[in-house]
């Protein structure tokens, strides 16, 4: 089984970069919307769309709700309306902007956003197909990975970048599916997990962190967990083999090692954490930290020379979204081998605060917004 599983996730390898599409650690109560989403998707495309709307960087509450022209799919393009998106660490440092090097990535731009309509994570039914496009038809219920554009009631999103929804969740929540990626590709890519390895997950909490935990035990890992005494039960309801508080032990300063230390963090040295790396294992950066300026580029210059200089392996995340990965978390969840993790639904309404929830990284799991009226 365990060699089945890998097969799956096999595709092409991620290079050693950093992406700030990874998450936080996290660590507070968790809220469950009880309710499925009921309201109609409407299958009629306007020439405008209620969606939110990014005109300058700043906090969250720099947002608007207002109607902006809808856009239209291109070649190799899909125009989804949206049911429901996530809202993750990563849009929340591309509305506020920070760390700065935010803006001069393909998702920020200068002196103020590029791309009007935030937000990089969705689910909802396909409504227009671009010219070139066989793999999926009108009506189909997708989650997608779009660089842009999922606060919005329309999003265009390149076909190799959806796949179709799980099976067993329903629209709504399988929002929170293409957030994975970036928990599958730090384990299988930059940190070339093989079964039976021991894995330390920091930020176990966190929106990539719970997916992390399941898809290293999917993949055969032996899996310890770093979190708070509050979701140390969680943990070990998603697989864990073991759970360290940070509050209450430092978890570089014991005697355990390990062959992959996957750090959703960044707030521990780079000493500290080799510390607990086996001769020859594997660290995987997923997160660079605090800082909006000099403190972020320093900690990624750190992990590409240490690893120069060393026989451990020194990685950074760069997540590539594609439709292969995709699909195989779609058979991981159908599987019942992993499942999302959601705090709280809110209303497109309340996305300021959503995005504050998240920005403050005290978010377990994570947040979803529902865009279908």
């Amino acid at each position: 089984m365990r060699t089945d599983l890998r097969r799956k996730f096999r595709s092409t390898p991620v290079h050693a970069c950093y992406t700030y599409t990874v998450s936080k650690a996290t660590d507070a109560a968790m809220t469950t919307a009880t309710a499925p989403l009921a309201a109609p998707i409407p299958t009629v495309a306007a020439r405008t769309m209620r969606a939110v709307a990014h005109r300058r960087y700043g906090e969250p509450q720099v947002l608007a709700i207002e109607d902006v022209p809808a856009p239209s799919p291109g070649r190799g393009e899909v125009l989804v309306r949206v049911a429901a998106a996530g809202v993750t660490i990563g849009d929340h440092h591309v509305v506020t902007g920070r760390p700065y090097l935010v803006r001069v990535s393909p998702f920020g731009g200068m002196p103020r956003p590029k791309r009007i309509v935030p937000g990089g994570t969705l689910s909802g039914r396909i409504e227009a197909l671009g010219d070139g496009v066989t793999e999926v038809s009108v009506g189909d219920e997708v989650i997608g990975h779009p660089v842009a554009g999922a606060f919005g009631e329309l999003a265009v999103v390149p076909v190799d970048r959806i796949a179709r929804k799980p099976a067993n969740l329903e629209l709504d929540t399988a929002a929170a599916v293409p957030w994975a990626i970036a928990a599958l590709q730090g384990l299988r890519d930059a940190g070339r997990l093989v079964a039976g390895q021991r894995v330390l997950v920091v930020g176990a909490s966190g929106a990539v962190g719970t997916w992390a935990v399941q898809i290293a035990k999917a993949m055969g890992g032996e899996v310890t967990a770093v979190c708070s005494e509050g979701n140390a039960a969680l943990m070990r309801e998603l697989g864990a083999d073991a759970v360290i508080d940070y509050r209450r032990e430092d978890y570089t300063a014991g005697t355990a090692r390990y062959d992959l230390v996957f750090d959703l963090v960044g707030d521990r040295s780079l000493g500290d954490l080799l510390r607990v790396l086996e001769p020859r294992g594997t660290y995987v950066a997923g997160a660079l930290g605090p800082g909006d300026w000099l403190a972020p580029m320093v900690r990624l210059a750190a992990v590409g020379l240490r690893g120069l200089f060393s026989r451990r392996r020194l990685a950074g995340l760069l997540a590539h979204p594609n439709r292969a990965d995709l699909t195989a978390l779609v058979e991981l969840v159908e599987a019942g081998k992993a499942r999302p993790v959601i705090a709280r639904r809110w209303a497109l309404t309340e996305i300021a605060a959503a995005l504050d929830v998240v920005g403050s990284g005290r978010s377990r799991g994570q947040q979803l917004v529902r865009v279908a009226p």
